[in-house]
Formats: structure tokens, C-alpha cells, sequence
């Protein structure tokens, strides 16, 4: 109702977003200590439509005022796509709900899937199978690491204190090893998160955590932790005390290094590994960021480790070809040595490479053994790139490979009638012998006994019958530290195994009494009130009854 006039004096609408750095703190007005001490920004996100906005005049603006850039840093963000590449829009009918999303499975996990999936600055295919996969395989692990660590920790009343921290020489190997990688993690993510790659950060956290802490420092480390005596409590040893300092080390320190990503999660990590502390801060995002110590790396444990990983490994796929389950004990590994250094470094972690695969021993050969038979073929894809059309004479002259070319070139490179071959040019590959199974991949040979003689097959069942009373004491809800009394009906068997089991359980009667809880191990022949226990070749009566 009244006459409108147009303002004559109008700067552009983005000087706002330019002035944003001192409009916020009120500067020069006031807070100038805060404004001085947090300018220039160190990064700035926002998608690359801001390049010509928002990035540009908060730069103009700076230059202007104080000859200064306004930030140090810029990620440029990428867009979320479905899980096919298309750009989402509610017309497809592809738009996915983010609020809907991180109800159903929390901030910390879809944050966490989205970085680890791709660099922000990347276009991301959005699926929710990845946020369900990242939360089994990273979240899942994680947490399962931490309340097995729990678990034993409040039996125990472990509390951390650097006052009673165990000696070095109560360290194992094992020990030694994971705090080596822990060092050399801390390094690659703190590296990661300094030149503003969070991606990396995030894949080595989550490659420390499920393949180095849970699916082999704490499943070796299990017994370590379960000590049985005839009081109330676990044995408290100082091996033990040393395994529970390095996992509870282990798991702070991961919580640290994935606080910029999953805040939420690492907080209740924090508040549950410091409550009965006195000193601790408030908050995980308090502390401060624990520093790579490198007198602690140890780079030949290492390697001697990796070697132990890849060696098992192996002997796992044969078992998996041979259909022989892990439980199951066999005689003998051979491994032929590809150097003294080789052998030297697989003999300091050989009793972890025989607990892992179940062998008795590992024999070690050389080259002059006639043992294994090796052949040699042609990497046509390697050898392509470099010797295409004389490909034909490459292939000749693989096919003339001695004994001593084979074991030349799976240590280095082989120079052989005019051609340059390295490792990756030629496909080794081991002969079966009979009685053994040979797999072999990067260099490394393993030859596996599969024979399994009845002391063998004795074990095997022992260990089975463990397994699942184990399975019975869960399914019963019984604690850690529960005893209980079995009963066995010595009968019929299914395939007429009965006298095997009988004679398995009762040699291995110590055996399954310490790993179960039980008071006693008894064999009748008749047991009122058993249940059917399946072993997969045998049945069995069983009944738990609890002391």
C-alpha cells in the first residue's frame, strides 16, 4: 500500500558468504585473539559449483582486506549417485533418504561407508549393501574385538596403569608384532589425515582392524587370556597382563584414529576402556593423538610375520581343496627355503605358523631336494607387453628352463639366451606328490602331509568334541567361568565309529576337560536325559549338566 523505490547501493549477494570468516566472530569488533589464531582456515568442502562462488569471494574479500588467502585447503565434493552412476532425482524415483538412512544403521557407519568408499572429492555409487557390508566386517569386528577384550578384562578386574606395566621381556612375539604395525599405522594415518586423504586413513584403520588385530593377533592370542585355576577368577600372569596392555593399547589408539570419521563410536569406546580411570579426559576428543613411536617397530618381525600370514594361508586353501577341516591335525609341512635369510625369518614365528594350521612340524628343503617338482609356464599377459611379436621364441626358451632357472628366477630376475625375464613373466607351479598337496603363490612353496593316521583322526575328534560342547555351553548361556560335568553314552555310533570316539575322548580326556570347564568327562552306556550331538561323520548322546 505504500511506493516502493529501488536501493541504488547494491553489493553482490555472495559478499556475505565472502565476509563469512569475520562476520562470524564479529571482527574487527571484537574477538580479534580468535580470529587471529584461526586465520586462514586450514580446508574448506563444498561442492565444485562453488568454485566461482563461495571459494572465489571468500578469496577476493581476503586479498582485498589483509593481501591473505582465506583458506589453505579446499575439498572440492563429489556427488552421490545411485548405485547404478545415475544422478539422483525424485522424477527417476532413485533418491535415497539420508535421514532415513542413518536412523536405520547411525551416523558413524554411513559417514564411515561413504569415506571409505570412495575420496569426497570423488563421484560416490551410493548402496546400502555397502553400509550393511562396512558394518559387519569393520563396526562387527571391531566391537566383537573390544567385548571379547571386556569380557576376560572384567573377570580379571584388569585396569590399566603405567605403573604396572609388564616388562619387555614379557612381550611375545606376537605382542612385538601388532605394536610394530600399530606404530606404522599410526604414521600412515596420521600422514593420510594431514594431506586431507581421509579414504586412505579410513582403509588402513579398517585393514589393521580386520586382518591384523582380530583375524590374527586375537584369535592367536585367545588361550593367553584364558587361564583356568580351581578359584573363582582367571590366572593373572604377567604374559597375560602383557596381553591385555597391548589389546587395550591396540583398541585406544584405533579409537584415536578413527575419531574424525566415527566421533560417536570412538566416544563410547573411550568411555568404556577409561570408567574406572581417575586421570583420563572427558573425552576421547580431548586426548592427544598418540605419536608413531619408532624404536618400537620392528620391520624384520614384521616381514617374518607376513611370511607366517602368507604360509598359512596356503596350507589353508590346500586343506579347503582336500576338504580336510582345520581341526583335523596333520604330520608335516615342507617348505622349500628360497634363501638362509628366508628360513632364518620363517623359524622365529614357526610355532605360530603349526598352532594356526594344526601341523605337528614343518620340515624345511632346499633346492637340491628332488622332492618337489616344479614347471614353469609363460605369463602371456606380462610377456605380451614386452616381447609381442617374438613372443613364439620367449615361449621357446621358457620351455628350456632348468631346475636352476626355475629357482633363479622366483628369487630375482633371469637373463636366458638374449630375453630379460623377471618373477612376474613366468607361472610356477608344484607338482602333487603322493601323500602331499602343494600350493604355492608369490614365490612361496608349501608341500602338506594329508595323510591322517589314527592318532591323527583321534585328535581331530577330541578337538571336534570341544568345538561343541563349547557350541552347548553358549546355546546354555553359561558364563566364562562356569564348570560343568559331561556324560558321554558309550553306544551305537553312527558308521559304527564307536569304539574311535570312546578311545579319542577318553586320551583326550585332560585335554577336553581344561578347554570346556568340565569337572569331569564320563562314559556310560546309558545317560538318562542326553541330547544327539552331531560330529558330521558320527552322532553322539551327550549330556552337560552344570556344577
Amino acid at each position: 500500500g505504500a511506493p516502493m523505490y529501488r536501493e541504488s547501493d547494491l553489493i553482490d549477494v555472495w559478499f556475505d558468504s565472502g565476509a563469512m570468516p569475520y562476520a562470524q566472530l564479529h571482527y574487527p569488533f571484537e574477538n580479534k585473539d580468535v580470529f587471529e589464531k584461526s586465520y586462514p582456515a586450514d580446508f574448506i568442502a563444498e561442492g565444485v559449483d562453488q568454485t566461482r562462488g563461495w571459494f572465489f569471494t571468500l578469496h577476493a574479500i581476503a586479498s582485498m582486506l589483509f593481501d591473505s588467502v582465506a583458506f589453505k585447503n579446499v575439498i572440492s565434493n563429489g556427488l552421490v549417485l545411485d548405485k547404478a552412476g545415475n544422478k539422483m532425482s525424485k522424477s527417476k524415483g532413485n533418491v535415497v533418504n539420508p535421514f532415513d538412512i542413518i536412523n536405520k544403521y547411525g551416523p558413524d557407519v554411513v559417514r564411515w561407508y561413504m569415506i571409505e568408499n570412495a575420496p569426497p572429492w570423488d563421484n560416490l555409487k551410493f548402496d546400502e549393501e555397502g553400509i550393511v557390508e562396512v558394518k559387519r566386517r569393520f563396526f562387527g569386528t571391531l566391537l566383537n574385538t573390544y567385548s571379547f577384550f571386556a569380557l576376560y578384562a572384567n573377570i580379571d578386574g584388569y585396569v590399566r596403569s603405567e605403573q604396572s606395566k609388564p616388562a619387555s621381556d614379557q612381550l611375545t612375539s606376537l605382542d612385538r608384532w601388532i605394536l610394530s604395525r600399530l606404530q606404522s599405522l599410526i604414521e600412515e594415518v596420521t600422514a593420510a589425515y594431514r594431506d586431507y586423504e581421509p579414504t586412505k586413513a579410513a582403509r588402513a584403520i579398517q585393514e589393521f582392524v580386520n586382518d591384523h588385530l582380530s583375524n590374527w593377533y586375537v584369535r592367536l592370542n585367545r588361550k593367553r587370556f584364558w587361564q583356568p585355576t580351581s578359584g573363582d577368577k582367571l590366572a593373572m600372569t604377567e604374559g597375560k597382563l602383557a596381553a591385555y596392555d597391548t589389546l587395550y593399547e591396540c583398541i585406544m589408539v584405533v579409537g584415536q584414529l578413527m575419531a574424525p570419521i566415527s566421533p560417536f563410536f570412538s566416544e563410547w569406546l573411550y568411555q568404556n576402556l577409561t570408567e574406572n580411570g581417575d586421570t583420563a579426559a572427558k573425552s576421547i576428543h580431548l586426548t592427544d593423538l598418540a605419536k608413531s613411536n619408532t624404536a618400537r617397530i620392528d620391520v624384520e618381525l614384521e616381514q617374518s610375520m607376513k611370511y607366517a600370514q602368507r604360509i598359512s594361508s596356503l596350507v589353508h586353501s590346500i586343506r579347503k581343496t582336500s576338504k580336510i577341516k582345520v581341526r583335523t591335525p596333520l604330520q608335516k609341512v615342507l617348505l622349500p627355503v628360497l634363501d638362509d635369510r628366508f628360513a632364518s625369518r620363517v623359524k622365529t614365528v614357526e610355532d605360530i605358523i603349526k598352532a594356526e594350521v594344526n601341523v605337528k612340524s614343518i620340515e624345511y628343503i632346499d633346492d637340491t631336494s628332488d622332492i618337489l617338482v616344479k614347471k614353469v609356464k609363460p605369463n602371456f599377459s606380462s610377456l605380451g607387453k614386452k616381447y609381442g611379436p617374438r613372443m613364439k621364441e620367449v615361449v621357446a626358451v621358457i620351455g628350456t628352463f632348468s631346475k636352476g632357472d626355475i629357482a633363479t628366477i622366483e628369487k630375482g630376475n633371469l637373463s636366458k639366451e638374449g630375453f630379460e625375464f623377471e618373477p612376474t613373466d613366468v607361472i610356477i607351479v608344484s607338482e602333487d606328490i603322493p601323500g602331499w598337496s602343494v600350493a604355492s603363490e608369490g614365490g612361496i612353496t608349501v608341500a602338506l602331509d594329508i595323510n591322517i593316521t589314527d592318532e591323527l583322526k583321534k585328535e581331530g575328534i577330541a578337538r571336534d568334541f570341544v568345538n561343541r560342547i563349547q557350541n552347548l555351553r553358549k546355546e546354555m548361556g553359561l558364563e566364562v567361568l562356569d564348570k560343568i560335568l559331561i556324560e558321554v553314552e558309550n553306544g551305537a555310533t553312527q558308521n559304527g565309529q564307536g569304539k574311535s570316539i570312546a578311545e579319542a575322548l577318553s586320551q583326550f580326556k585332560d585335554y577336553i576337560s581344561t578347554e570346556t570347564q568340565a569337572l569331569s568327562l564320563e562314559l556310560k552306556d546309558k545317560v538318562v536325559g542326553a541330547q544327539e550331538l552331531d560330529l558330521d561323520e558320527y552322532m553322539l548322546k551327550v549330556k552337560i549338566s552344570v556344577k
